[in-house]
């Protein structure tokens, strides 16, 4: 009850306010409906490797039945266009944290039927020396919504990214994963057999891959990818 009141509180002072176009939103959310209606959502998707499909599938698109990725599922709420680019940019190369509790709460909403849940939530983490550059973990920001939403624990210290890696931005698929091979390693046991590796956007899903080898290798039965949007 008393997080109920803290909102409330909350919304009394700060009015919710629409982070895309400036209208007043709903309760606890500064999206609009006509914004949120217009939002890239996923409708269909490969449920290997989360790539949008025009309509749903039984199996695994053609990519995926050639060679299947490292994880069991991986799960985006949206295609990385406008405005979802500009959110996560937002957050991520701006400071703006309101996006990110933003997108933290719509991915909750559009991944709330997932069962069974994961037994821990373990955002994709940044060398030391890129989180002492920016300040903070962008895909650590927005995992903590999921984190509340779903009461999954949080794992920020088990896998650590040991050595500074490139940009993925502007690499190619195959450099990509030569960039983040051996980049990852565990400081502590993982006693979960269900985890989900989240990360902010997913493009050729060669970050998760290597973690996703990295847990299957400790005996992580059930791998999946969470991710804000799938490009």
């Amino acid at each position: 009850m008393g997080y109920d009141w803290l909102n409330i509180i909350q919304d009394w002072l700060y009015p919710p306010t629409c982070l895309l176009c400036g209208a007043g939103g709903p309760p606890g959310r500064d999206l609009c409906a006509s914004c949120a209606e217009a939002l890239p959502w996923i409708d269909s998707a490969c449920g290997s490797c989360g790539r949008a499909l025009p309509a749903p599938a039984d199996a695994p698109c053609g990519s995926c039945q050639v060679e299947p990725p490292p994880f069991d599922a991986c799960h985006a709420a949206f295609r990385y266009e406008e405005p979802i680019r500009h959110l996560i940019r937002g957050i991520k190369y701006g400071r703006r944290h309101a996006a990110g509790r933003l997108l933290g709460q719509l991915v909750a909403h559009r991944l709330g039927n997932l069962v069974p849940p994961p037994e821990m939530i373990l955002p994709v983490p940044l060398h030391r020396s890129r989180h002492r550059e920016r300040g903070f973990n962008q895909s650590v920001e927005i995992a903590r919504h999921l984190s509340r939403s779903f009461r999954i624990p949080l794992d920020l210290h088990a896998v650590i990214r040991h050595r500074p890696t490139l940009p993925q931005v502007r690499l190619t698929a195959d450099q990509r994963t030569k960039n983040v091979r051996g980049a990852f390693s565990l400081r502590q046991p993982i006693t979960a057999r269900h985890v989900a590796i989240f990360d902010d956007v997913v493009t050729t899903g060669a970050t998760a891959g290597a973690i996703a080898e990295l847990l299957r290798r400790e005996g992580v039965e059930r791998i999946e990818v969470w991710a804000v949007a799938r490009a």
